[in-house]
């Protein structure tokens, strides 16, 4: 894939999921705004709600004793101070209509303790008077006898009514009583609790679910009227007027806090909260695996190129002997020289040695990974397969002028181990320390017993290796790049083979190297 467009697809990919959990995070912030204003306003109607009963049960209860003591007096004192007639005869029908309405005051002689008045001991002039409507209507038929001379007025039709007054006298009416309950202390016109009856009725008719304080206050101060826990400061406080007068006015506010509010609207949206959080989450755990999948792809696919490169370089030149030998056999001058053609037989034979062995490390590497290698373990001592390996690498090291020393300095180094692998084993780590050594490879091999295990160290003094490169150093196909790809012939399988058979000898494996300073190989494997 070109680098631009993945680059762009990488991008535009990022930019999708950061959208996405914007929108689920203004979402998310947006219902708990509504559910905030939706919850505040159905508490503001509770509260209005609860004033309205409380009222109402006030003004019943004096409704009430005033009918009781009404009653009990027996016929009060009436006076009639206005009325009014109407007389009106039609000509055609000779009907007469006679309508009149007066107004009846009625005098009860009601003390002042019906409103628990304390008049000091003064004389008591408090005087309850009850005004009602007296309507009459009566329609009269002039009727003459036969003579024609006798007269007479039959009524057709008469009604009487007496009712109530009309809705600015009952505002009237219900005033008297709104200045009258002023005078009597707050615990005594409503109780803790009726308060809080009425409060958990309406709070469970709207579906309202959580922990309330309230309290009562008069001009921003506190009165008995409140719950235990009742703060006027700390959360958001819910405020209606209580006992209002004619003109809407009120001394005392009913007060209403929920300590775990924003508990209980969060809530409310926790579900689908939740589930937009696991969905976002999956598309982040999601969007994250393909672009991992994609980075680790494209690393894979490079260094597979590099692999089959390397491969290609390694076969060409072993090949290409091959060829020249094979033609150099064929000239007729070759025949009668035996030496020349053994000679010739023999880099045949070496180069088809290479060649095997470069395919027989691809096929371990690839048994290992499918658990097909057949690995049998038994006593051996790792000196011996130190000094046997030393052994193949030495005339290498020898040429190019370095050295390898061998420091075996463990007390004991009998391990469980398969001979021919864990000898492979150190000759690749040996091979390696020689390839990347641009110097005459100085080499140095060091074991100790630490506890119950054997460290073996390989110790040299190459290029070394910079962190990035430390950290891949054991994966399959890795190579460092170093420009011409091609300056150290290898293709990436020695050390992920040394970490594949380490971990079947329940071993551990890990390198140290700074860049310029060489570096170290250790094998840790426990003994017996």
């Amino acid at each position: 894939m070109n680098k631009k467009l993945f680059v762009l697809l990488v991008v535009l990919m990022s930019l999708s999921l950061l959208g996405i959990i914007f929108v689920q995070v203004y979402w998310i912030r947006t219902s708990i705004n509504d559910k905030e204003e939706q919850f505040s306003r159905t508490v503001t109607d509770i509260l209005d709600k609860v004033a309205s009963r409380v009222e109402k049960r006030e003004m019943k209860e004096y409704s009430d004793r005033l009918a009781s003591l009404a009653d009990s007096i027996g016929e009060p004192k009436s006076t009639q101070y206005k009325n009014f007639l109407f007389v009106d005869r039609d000509l055609n029908s000779d009907e007469i209509l006679f309508y009149s309405h007066g107004i009846l005051e009625e005098d009860y002689n009601i003390t002042s303790a019906f409103f628990d008045i304390n008049t000091g001991g003064n004389e008591d002039t408090t005087t309850i008077k009850n005004f009602t409507s007296k309507r009459t209507k009566a329609v009269f038929k002039e009727e003459y006898g036969l003579d024609g001379k006798s007269y007479s007025l039959t009524p057709i039709q008469r009604a009487e009514k007496i009712g109530g007054l009309s809705s600015i006298d009952k505002a009237a009416w219900e005033d008297v009583f709104m200045e009258a309950a002023k005078t009597r202390p707050i615990h005594k016109r409503v109780s803790k609790q009726e308060l809080e009856l009425l409060l958990s009725q309406e709070l469970s008719n709207r579906n309202i679910d959580t922990d309330y304080e309230y309290g009562v206050y008069s001009q921003g101060y506190p009165t008995k009227v409140r719950s235990k826990k009742f703060k006027f400061s700390g959360s958001k406080m819910y405020k209606a007027p209580i006992f209002k007068d004619s003109e809407g006015v009120s001394n005392f506010s009913l007060l209403l806090t929920f300590p775990s509010m924003k508990k209980y609207i969060f809530s409310s949206v926790m579900g689908m909260a939740l589930m937009s959080l696991v969905f976002t989450l999956i598309i982040m755990v999601a969007y994250s695996s393909a672009i991992y999948q994609l980075i680790k792809q494209k690393r894979i696919s490079e260094i597979k190129s590099d692999f089959i490169n390397n491969m290609t370089h390694e076969f060409k030149t072993p090949i290409a002997t091959i060829n020249l030998a094979v033609e150099a056999i064929r000239n007729p001058k070759s025949f009668d020289d035996k030496e020349k053609v053994l000679r010739y037989l023999g880099m045949i034979r070496d180069e088809n040695k290479r060649m095997h062995a470069q395919v027989e490390n691809v096929l371990r590497i690839s048994k290992l990974e499918k658990n097909q290698l057949d690995i049998s373990k038994d006593r051996v001592n790792m000196h011996d397969l130190i000094v046997d390996a030393i052994a193949h690498i030495e005339l290498i090291v020898q040429d190019r002028g370095g050295y390898v020393n061998a420091h075996l300095d463990a007390e004991r180094a009998d391990v469980l181990a398969n001979e021919m692998h864990m000898t492979n084993v150190i000759v690749n780590i040996l091979d390696n320390a020689v390839k990347y050594s641009p110097e005459p490879p100085k080499i140095d091999v060091y074991t100790e017993v630490v506890k119950n295990s054997i460290i073996i160290k390989v110790q040299d003094q190459g290029a070394g290796m910079s962190k990035v490169v430390l950290k891949k150093v054991f994966e399959k196909f890795y190579r460092e790049h170093t420009g011409d790809i091609h300056n150290v012939k290898g293709h990436g399988l020695g050390l992920a083979y040394v970490k594949r058979i380490i971990d079947d000898h329940q071993g551990e494996v890990y390198a140290e190297s700074e860049k310029g300073k060489g570096s170290a190989f250790f094998i840790k494997l426990p003994l017996i």
